[in-house]
């Protein structure tokens, strides 16, 4: 497997840090945090009809830009490092994937179209509690003459009462575990569904509630069957999400490392000081851990969407979220340490880091189930 970074990649990567630098700054992103209702709808129309970022997945047939998960994951990277706000991670990494792996071809080229011109938001909905299993699926859906009703609530939706598409997970209603669970693909504004937004610890993000009430659908929205497409979908999310993560990392070293070559005591920077060089080092190991198990999951990713992956694709991405989670929460503690007094006041970021660290944590499978996940598969218990 080759990690040398082509061209192609190189560029993508330094493209959206320069943008992002500007458009993404500290001032923006507290700009972001301070809105009430939405992203900023000016930076989500550059990003999606100008830079073409949610085209990247979707296919050339579709109208997007035909490239892997890879390509993708260095942009998530980039995103992370400057916080960005927008429905980018939820359209790309979650709803952009599940009509990938969709069976339903005709739907998916509708949608996949849409989100490459930047026409729609999407999300994902799959979770009645916030968990990762089969169970955590309790929304209904019974069969009814010409479509399906679909009935239940979803909780801590990304940018669930923004989106313009929901993509939703249901089962039937005398299933258990694993069987019984299908994926539909429908319009925000399809009668029964009610959204309502959360607030939320990481203000750069937004989270909701979403509830479905007698939900008639036709059989022209069923993407898929069976808990092995969405549990691929919420792999491939994991593994967006630990690329960002670990960008994120990246920037609150990078922040330390600019704040300790400033700061002087005893006419001297604190930067020479043994101590502090050891928590720096630490950190920056922690890193490139990260990074190294995220590009490897991506590259796992890449094959799973190009039909070839096979039952790795877990390993990888629990491997991933594990390192990316604990690196990111681990340099964005650090930072605040090293900054001293000012590290946990509102006018200093380290604090913006720390809580999108704490909040990621949580997402997508903490560190502990993805460990028990991998411990499951290695020890066959």
């Amino acid at each position: 497997m080759e990690f040398a970074l082509s061209e192609e990649q190189l560029m993508i990567r330094d493209s959206a840090e320069r943008f992002l630098a500007q458009a993404s700054d500290s001032q923006a992103v507290r700009a972001a945090m301070a809105r009430e209702d939405d992203y900023d709808p000016e930076l989500w129309r550059r990003i999606g009809q100008e830079l073409y970022w949610p085209a990247l997945l979707v296919p050339e047939a579709c109208g997007g830009m035909g490239l892997g998960f890879v390509e993708l994951a260095l942009l998530l990277e980039q995103c992370g490092r400057y916080l960005l706000g927008s429905p980018l991670f939820a359209t790309s990494c979650l709803a952009t994937p599940a009509l990938l792996l969709a069976e339903n071809a005709q739907l998916r080229e509708h949608w996949l179209g849409a989100i490459a011109a930047g026409e729609v938001r999407a999300t994902l909905a799959f979770s009645a509690d916030g968990g990762m299993d089969a169970t955590s699926v309790q929304a209904t859906v019974r069969r009814e003459a010409g479509g399906h009703v679909l009935n239940g609530g979803y909780a801590l939706v990304l940018d669930g009462a923004l989106a313009d598409l929901l993509i939703v997970a249901a089962r039937t209603p005398d299933s258990c575990g694993e069987a019984g669970i299908s994926l539909f693909a429908l319009p925000a504004g399809t009668p029964g569904v009610v959204r309502r937004a959360l607030p939320t610890l990481d203000q750069t993000r937004r989270l909701a509630r979403v509830e479905l009430h007698d939900v008639h659908l036709d059989d022209r929205c069923l993407l898929g069957h069976g808990w092995p497409l969405l549990r691929d979908v919420l792999d491939l999310a994991a593994i967006g999400l630990a690329a960002e993560q670990t960008g994120a990392a990246q920037q609150s070293l990078d922040l330390t490392l600019t704040y300790i070559g400033e700061r002087r005591q005893f006419n001297r920077s604190i930067a020479s000081f043994q101590a502090i060089k050891h928590r720096c080092a630490d950190m920056m190991l922690q890193v490139e851990c990260a990074r190294s198990a995220a590009w490897y999951a991506a590259c796992i990713a890449a094959e799973r969407l190009a039909g070839t992956a096979g039952s790795e694709l877990e390993m990888a991405a629990a491997t991933a979220k594990i390192h990316a989670s604990e690196a990111f929460f681990h340099c964005a503690a650090e930072s605040i340490q090293l900054h001293g007094g000012v590290g946990f006041t509102w006018e200093y970021d380290p604090h913006l880091y720390f809580k999108r660290a704490r909040a990621a944590e949580q997402m997508l499978g903490t560190p502990a189930w993805h460990a028990e996940r991998l411990a499951t598969r290695l020890l066959d218990i």
